[in-house]
Parts: structure tokens; sequence; C-alpha cells
């Protein structure tokens, strides 16, 4: 039946009402599902070149999670080039986006698609699509019906960013925007509530000058908080220098950050920039901090204070303007007590600590990077469409997720490669057995809070005695072979190494 004055009226109150972005988005396409009678309907904002969905109806959870390349489909690619409502016919041979993800209906094709591009000012900032499995299910609605609910759909949207940039107080023109945290093709993915804090506390920080020390379990995704932090802060124009302490050698930690002069040791042929010149007026990000030796600590500890160092074998001091952020998976806190990191670069370090949360106390957020690494993994492998059958989203949902983010993002990985091998190319289902996770899953019975199992000892113990039987039983299963104990762990093998040295393995 055609839309009625009433039902506009009602979408135009709700879309005012005081909620939340979020929530008027979402009750928007609810109503509209339910007013047009579609199987599905999403909400999707535009920006550099891809669509993400704001909020759908009738589809599959992890599709919030999935990012819409322009260049990998063509019916979006075709939405946000035109200036009008677009109709396809239901024999159109352009892949729909959503084939496989309207629940119930995962073997079939999308029938009846309708696409509304949705601007301000001429300028494209989302699109809103509607979707049935009959072909004919959207056949009588005229396009000024449509036109009228994408002018709505355009202010709602249109007022989310321009809100979201008063909050931010950036001072621009309304344009293709986002309200997520992106950077650099990568995006902190994530609307529970431990990570909404979490872009807060980026939100806050990044528009300042303070170090930053980012806490947090191995696979969390403590460089991509580093990366959102430079990309919100004045020198987000200057660079964001990346080094792993982990990973240096004794021997040329030094030479590495502060750099060396010409003959200031064997093999040293030539000057050599260190890490703090070529991040002059832009930002530092000290990875794994905590494995820094404490001759080091101490010279880093005096740029921070007096903004000047010594190249190797250099006299004369120089002066650098370096915003640093550090990040460790240690309890540093713990090793300033055991003498094994200096309490003054501590406190000089964490002067505003973020900890990013493990993706156990996300459970919310699983589906969501399902999705967006589905995506991934479809456009890596050049397949038509991969979708998360009934039962496997649950599964996901449920596993411990020891190696955290990262964990997740490879088990999809070597699921849709077994799936591939499997069905060949094209349209591909990820089944539950393609993932293999019970070995992750810590048994019921001998969870490290079960207080009848477990002797109480200090948290650094129980860490440590945790990640030694966790490394031991890896390495059984791999037999021994440490490079493959490090991927099945999820780990850089210098780091594992290291780790297995301080926990008395090797």
């Amino acid at each position: 039946m055609p839309l009625s004055i009433e039902t506009l009226s009602h979408l135009a109150i709700e879309l005012q009402s005081g909620m939340s972005s979020q929530d008027r988005f979402a009750r928007l396409i609810t109503g509209l599902r339910r007013r047009l009678g579609c199987d599905a309907v999403a909400l999707l904002s535009y920006e550099q070149q891809l669509f993400r969905p704001l909020a759908t109806a009738g589809l599959s959870p992890d599709v919030l999670g999935r990012r819409f390349r322009l260049a990998e489909h063509p019916r979006l690619e075709a939405i946000a080039r035109a200036g009008d409502v677009v109709r396809f016919p239901a024999d159109s041979q352009l892949p729909d986006p959503y084939d496989g993800l309207i629940p119930g209906h995962q073997q079939f094709k999308v029938h009846a698609c309708i696409g509304l591009p949705l601007f301000i000012h001429q300028t494209l900032i989302g699109a809103l699509t509607l979707d049935g499995m009959d072909p004919h299910q959207l056949d009588h609605f005229s396009d000024e019906e449509l036109r009228l609910v994408a002018a709505l759909s355009s202010v709602a949207l249109s007022n989310a960013l321009l809100v979201e940039r008063l909050e931010k107080q950036v001072i621009a023109p309304v344009s293709a925007g986002s309200v997520s945290t992106a950077v650099g093709g990568d995006e902190m993915i994530g609307l529970s509530a431990v990570m909404r804090q979490l872009k807060k506390e980026i939100g806050i920080v990044a528009n300042s000058d303070l170090n930053v020390l980012i806490t947090g379990e191995t696979g969390v995704g403590k460089e991509l908080v580093a990366r959102a932090i430079h990309q919100g802060s004045p020198r987000a124009a200057n660079a964001l220098i990346y080094l792993n302490c982990a990973a240096l050698p004794e021997s040329v930690a030094e030479s590495e950050l502060f750099g060396h002069v010409k003959g200031a040791f064997t093999g040293a042929i030539h000057h050599r920039i260190g890490k703090f010149e070529l991040a002059d007026n832009g930002t530092l990000f000290l990875d794994e901090i905590g494995e820094l030796s404490l001759t080091l600590q101490a010279k880093l500890l005096r740029v921070l204070q007096y903004g000047d160092l010594q190249r190797v074998g250099d006299d004369q001091s120089l002066r650098v303007n370096v915003r640093v952020l550090a990040a460790t998976n240690r309890v540093l806190k713990d090793a300033v007590v055991a003498g094994e990191f200096r309490a003054d670069l501590f406190h000089r370090l964490s002067v505003f600590p973020i900890h990013v949360p493990p993706l156990r106390e996300r459970e919310q957020d699983i589906a969501l990077l399902a999705g967006f690494f589905c995506e991934r993994s479809r456009e890596k492998l050049g397949l038509g469409s991969l979708v998360l059958a009934p039962g496997t989203l649950g599964l996901l949902t449920d596993n411990h997720w020891p190696g955290n983010v990262r964990e997740l993002e490879h088990a999809i990985y070597r699921a849709t490669v077994l799936a591939r091998a499997e069905q060949g190319g094209g349209d591909i289902l990820l089944q539950p057995q393609h993932f293999a996770l019970d070995a992750a899953r810590p048994a019921a019975d001998s969870r490290p809070d079960s207080p009848e199992r477990v002797e109480l000892v200090s948290l650094r113990q129980g860490t440590d005695n945790y990640q030694r039987h966790l490394i031991r039983l890896a390495l059984e299963s791999c037999g021994n072979n440490w490079s493959a104990c490090a991927r099945q762990l999820a780990m850089d093998p210098g780091n594992l190494h290291r780790l297995a040295k301080r926990l008395g393995i090797k």
C-alpha cells in the first residue's frame, strides 16, 4: 500500500526524538521495514569509496561489521553514482551484497531491490537500501514516495554527522564522513559499552599532546588505538613512526631509537637517523615498551623530559618535538616493583593510560568483527560472497578467544580457505566444521576463575602460570616447532622466544 502522510509524519517525529543517532537509525529502519513490507532494510554511510552500515533490519547481525567497497559491489556503486531512486530489475545480473545475509533465506538471492542515495548539498553522505525476496514486493511504491523517505533519512544522517563534528570541536562543512574511528583502511569495530568508552577516551586524549600508555593483551589492537590517537591529534599531518622494542637486539636498539654517526662502531659506514628524529613534530609509537632494557629506559626518559638526544658516537645534542605513545601487554606496575622497569619512566609515559579490553569482554562486538573479517577475506580471495551459516556465529560468540581480535581474524581467514577448497570459488558458506576452536576454549572445570581449583597467588604470578601452561600446550600440539607455535598463539616469534625465556620454558 502507498505511504500515507501519517506514516511519513511518524517517521519524521521518530528521527528527531531525543535519542542517540544509533537508536534513531535503528528505529527508522525498523519502522520502514514494517511499513514498507520489506524483508530487509539498511542505512549506510558513505566514506572513502565505501558504504558502511549504520543500522539494519532483517539482515544477519554480522552485516553491521561489513564494509562494502564500491569497486567490489556494482549495485552499491550504481546507487552511489545515481542522483535519484534506483530500481534494480528482478533479473539483474549485478550481484546483490545481501545475498545469503537475510536469515532464513541463506540459499536464495534477493529479487526486489531499491537503492536511495542520500545527499546533503549535492554531496553523497549515504544510502538507504530496501530488499525483498518477492520480485514484485516493492513495485507499488512511487518514486515520489521513496524520495520523501530518502529526504527524511538524509536529514537524520546529516544531523548525526554534524553533532559528531561539534562534539569533536571540528569546525568544517558536513560532507561525506564517518561516525566511527577509521584509520587508513583499518577501523575500530565495536558498539559494546567498553568499546564506546575506549573511543571516548581516545577522543579526549587525541587532541592533547600528552604521552599515552596503551595496555592490553596480545592481539587486542593496541597499534590501532595508537593510530587513532595520532589521526585525531594536531600532529596528524606529520609522521607516525612505529618501533617494536621487543624485536630489537640490544646491540642495535640505541641506534634504532636515536641514530648513529659514521664510524660510531664497527659496521657504522654512514650516518643513520633514528626513530625519534624521523618522528620530529609527529608521533612515535613504541610497541612492547616493557621489553626495553634499563639502560635504554634511562636514555628514553631524558628525551621525554628535555626533548634532546644524542646519536650514538656524536657529542652534539639534537632537539626534537615528539609525542610518544607506548604500548605493552605486561603489567608495568609489577615490572616496576620487580626492578625491571623504571618508576620515573612509567609515570612519564602513563600520563593518560588507556586499557584496550580483551575480546571476551566484548561479546556484543564478535558478530560485527566476524562480518568485517568475512568481507575482508572475501575481497582477498576474490569470492562472490562469504556468508556465515546458521550456528556458526553462535560458535564464534561462545569461544573464549585467548588470542583476541587477531585470533578471530586468522580463524575466519583459515576457515574461508578451507571452505573454498571444499566448495570451490564463487559463493562460500562458512560452516562450524570449518573452525577448529575447541582447543582454544578453556574447560569449564579448569578455568582460572574457579576458586576450588586455583590457589590464590599474585596477579602477575597467576598470569605467568597461565601463559606458561598455554605455551607448553601449543608447543606440544605443534611438535615443539616454535615458529608454528607462534602462529598458533598469534604472536611475533621474537616476542614468543623472549616471553618463553622469561617464563623459564627455554
